[in-house]
């Protein structure tokens, strides 16, 4: 099979069974369905094209937060903008949404490097979620990652201080994720709209911060990944650079068809053979950084 079908019956069409759904400030919604199937095949980085409601065909590109094979459960986190997830964010318990997905190609644990730095930005922060907690299973937290989220509207949880240290945070920035808290995993969060505990600036200037903090043995051992607008992640691709740090970023891009046919969400990335036109939804949405954003000459 060649890669450019290599998505190819890897994809389902899923009914999945509304859970549950909680309303956030800044139109944010954390939904949760039961998705057997679908859950049984996510990887982090991974999403789900959702039929929103019945008279609304489009879908919309959703990422995935978290997702148990065990109990079926699948949680998105999304921002409501547009119609559509209008729609969505009506959805109640007992009904019934149609799921394509598992789709794309997941973010790839860097060999040799055991430390993860984890920054998600806004809606960019579920496959993070994700990932710290595949990570977490697969090597019994040791090291755990560091997860840094960033948000200029209120976080779709209620943050409190945290109890973990992190040497080379600066000074005040305590405030964390209870559910990664919870999990032994450390988090911090960064705002500038003057949220208590928070970081006072860009999500990429603290992780630059931490990871200016490290020795160089330490350095060496860390790898990026990042998901959340296009600026965050070429901002984190410059931080990455800068320290000489590989990154793997997930794209956040209009979508149609969802499937590799439209092509419709494609953009620029720089190949071994040279640059190339990448289809985000079946080609990614997870890149290398470098080849996304590369290095100004």
């Amino acid at each position: 099979m060649t890669a450019s079908r290599a998505h190819r019956d890897t994809i389902l069409l899923e009914d999945a069974l509304v859970l549950a759904q909680e309303a956030w400030p800044g139109a944010q919604h954390v939904l949760k369905v039961r998705s057997p199937a679908i859950a049984r095949r996510a990887l982090p980085g991974s999403f789900v094209h959702v039929r929103c409601a019945d008279d609304l065909p489009t879908r919309r590109p959703l990422s995935i937060q978290r997702a148990d094979p065990a109990t079926g459960l699948l949680e998105i986190l999304y921002k409501v903008l547009g119609p559509g997830l209008a729609a969505l964010a009506r959805a109640v318990p007992g009904t019934q949404l149609s799921l394509l997905g598992p789709i794309g190609k997941g973010f790839t644990v860097a060999p040799g490097r055991p430390r993860a730095l984890l920054i998600g930005g806004g809606v960019g922060m579920p496959p993070m979620l994700f990932l710290a907690e595949r990570l977490v299973a697969a090597t019994d937290g040791e090291p755990p990652p560091l997860v840094l989220l960033g948000s200029e509207v209120p976080f779709p949880f209620r943050a409190r201080p945290s109890t973990l240290l992190i040497p080379g945070m600066p000074a005040g920035v305590i405030a964390s994720m209870p559910l990664l808290e919870d999990a032994g995993v450390p988090c911090r969060l960064a705002s500038q709209a003057g949220f208590p505990g928070c970081y006072a600036g860009y999500v990429t200037d603290l992780a630059a911060a931490w990871l200016g903090s490290l020795k160089p043995a330490a350095l060496a051992e860390v790898a990026i990944y990042a998901c959340g607008p296009t600026p965050m992640l070429a901002a984190v691709a410059r931080v990455a650079a800068r320290f000489a740090v590989p990154a793997q970023v997930s794209l956040e891009e209009f979508m149609a068809c969802a499937v590799g046919g439209c092509a419709g969400c494609a953009v620029r990335v720089v190949t071994a053979e040279g640059v190339a036109m990448k289809r985000v939804c079946v080609d990614g949405p997870v890149f290398d950084a470098a080849a996304v954003f590369p290095p100004a000459a």
